[in-house]
């Protein structure tokens, strides 16, 4: 999810670049992996096509419909449609050029044999649907590129379905799809596994890239096996202390952080560190010096943080500036460091200065970069209670990315923060919808089963209530409880949380007997599992009596108005109105 995984300065942005050349792929800092397609075909001979490239697609009598049928005009088409793009004529008269090379080459194929040229044309047309912004297109492109080649015919038809597998993950995440992006990186995993054996270079390439994507998702346990993968393939044929197994052990550290393995994190980043000073990288140093005092910082050890925060701090400065973005992201992690620590002041003078970099970013900086850093200042306005500072830099955040394609996610949990945000200052109405938002990005995204995508269930599920829309609200609870159920288990806080809401929800819908059953077994996982020290335990046990001693009376009692549910006299400050409601047990 969206503001888990934290892109180093430097890295190349998200792109789908054109395919190149059949066997080559691109280098491990690039974020798209071009696909290795077969050698393309020569160019037809001067004796046939005499005319140099005509200004437009329809000019040239060559082009028509007719002429596809003549074999070499494929290649000829596929050649003017790469000129057109090198030459920066523009996609929309190269996208012309493919679509005929496609035709021609489906047209000229013999019948039952697979066209390797064919599967690279229709690379190069899905590269230039995506150039143009125009994603949906090019999934039935890809998915027809897929079917062409036969992985039986050897290495050439394996990386060709390689690279059509690897292209459709790019764009399907391009889309926000990320199950589906997700599925077709492994299915070409395994076909590159097969062609090229597991222990491969480029094979430990893919597993990377893989585990990055799955990093995306939140699927910390696959992305883990498939960076242990990574390192040992990288190992076994670079230098001791190369730069492929430093990247490596970044993203193990950072995988390890994720799941709260704080110590085999700093291990790996040390190890890290130490390849990056072999090799004379200074900036990459710096960068995981970053990393390494935010594991000091959830360790709780502030003072070796702040130690390498100056030192990562000095170097930025001094190598790309004093209004650098990654000076900018230093400021807030050490905002954030003297929040914890209670040094609310200086907390404020590193926030300020990092918005002032912000406000003003210097040439090269990326949308991305800035709307990261504005969503991590707005969560240290939101824990001072500041929710109107921290909703007006979400706000800013949200329309940076709100053009970006592939960011759903992001966007998403973005708006999902809004949302907390009008929630906080009694917004209800907007905040409802902010989270309706959210969650039509995660349906639309393939996140329907992850935790965040419950949690937020549960938070839209509270707004509703404050709107007397309690149908709705029970709607949502429910849902939420068979995700996180799923996902985190009966006894995670979230989980115990949801089953609060819903209790109260159906104590308000009249449903006591549901609503019994559900705090009868939370009290039972408390016995059992989780001790009863837990203040809530006593909130539970009053309110199930309540509900036992009421249903002995009448099991048809009306049920009770949400008016008396959420009860009007209380005076809620509107910290306590976002966490819970006392008499209820309502949690956000």
């Amino acid at each position: 999810m969206p503001g888990l995984v934290k892109t180093p300065p430097d890295t190349a942005p998200l792109r789908i670049s054109m395919p190149e050349t059949p066997t080559q792929r691109s280098e491990p800092a690039t974020v798209k992996t071009p696909s290795p397609l077969p050698k393309k075909p020569p160019s037809p001979s001067p004796s046939r096509s005499k005319k140099k490239t005509p200004e437009t697609p329809t000019s040239h009598p060559v082009l028509s419909e007719a002429s596809l049928d003549n074999p070499d005009l494929g290649p000829f088409l596929l050649k003017l449609a790469r000129d057109t793009i090198a030459s920066g004529e523009g996609p929309a008269k190269a996208l012309d050029y493919a679509i005929r090379a496609s035709k021609s080459f489906e047209r000229c194929a013999v019948d039952g044999e697979p066209s390797l040229d064919l599967a690279m044309s229709l690379h190069v047309l899905a590269a230039i649907y995506c150039s143009l912004g125009r994603f949906e297109e090019a999934v039935p492109v890809l998915e027809r590129a897929i079917q062409v080649p036969d992985v039986a015919r050897g290495a050439d038809h394996a990386l060709a379905a390689f690279s059509g597998y690897m292209q459709l993950g790019d764009t399907f995440s391009m889309l926000g799809h990320v199950d589906r992006s997700i599925s077709c990186y492994d299915q070409g995993l395994q076909i590159q596994i097969e062609a090229l054996g597991d222990t491969d270079p480029r094979v430990g390439e893919t597993c990377r890239y893989l585990a990055e994507a799955n990093v995306q998702a939140m699927q910390f346990d696959k992305a883990e096996e498939l960076c242990k993968k990574t390192l040992e393939i990288h190992r076994a044929h670079s230098e001791p202390a190369s730069l492929e197994e430093a990247a490596d052990r970044r993203l193990m550290a950072l995988i390890c952080e994720a799941k709260g393995d704080y110590e085999s994190a700093l291990e790996h980043l040390v190890l890290a560190s130490m390849a990056m000073i072999a090799n004379g990288q200074d900036n990459e140093v710096a960068s995981i010096d970053v990393s390494i005092g935010n594991i000091y910082m959830s360790l709780c050890r502030f003072d070796e943080a702040i130690f390498s925060y100056q030192k990562a701090l000095t170097v930025f400065k001094s190598s790309k500036g004093e209004n650098h973005p990654s000076v900018a992201s230093v400021f807030v992690r050490l905002a954030d460091l003297y929040h914890r620590t209670g040094k609310l002041r200086e907390s404020k003078s590193y926030c300020e200065n990092a918005l002032r970099i912000y406000s003003k970013p210097v040439p090269g900086t990326t949308a991305e970069e800035i709307a990261g850093g504005l969503t991590e200042v707005s969560a240290i306005f939101e824990s001072v209670d500041e929710p109107e500072e921290a909703l007006k830099l979400l706000q800013k955040a949200m329309k940076l990315l709100e053009d970006k394609p592939g960011q759903q996610s992001t966007i998403a949990g973005i708006e999902a923060r809004i949302g907390v945000m009008y929630y906080m200052i009694g917004r209800y109405e907007e905040a409802r919808n902010s989270f309706e938002s959210a969650v039509a990005k995660l349906r639309a995204s393939g996140e329907r089963k992850s935790a965040f995508f419950g949690v937020v269930l549960n938070q839209m599920g509270l707004a509703c209530v404050q709107l007397f829309k309690i149908d709705e609200a029970a709607e949502l609870f429910e849902e939420a409880r068979a995700i996180l159920e799923q996902e985190c288990g009966p006894c995670h806080q979230d989980t115990l949380g949801v089953y609060s809401n819903l209790a109260a929800t159906y104590d308000a819908m009249g449903r006591v007997g549901d609503a019994i059953e559900i705090l009868e077994y939370v009290l039972k996982l408390r016995e059992e599992k989780l001790g009863i020290a837990n203040p809530d335990f006593e909130d539970e046990k009053r309110r199930l009596a309540e509900l036992l001693k009421e249903a002995g009376k009448t099991r048809d009692r009306k049920a009770k108005s949400l008016e008396n549910l959420i009860d009007p006299s209380s005076k809620r400050t509107k910290k306590e109105g976002a966490k819970r409601w006392p008499g209820l047990g309502f949690r956000m």
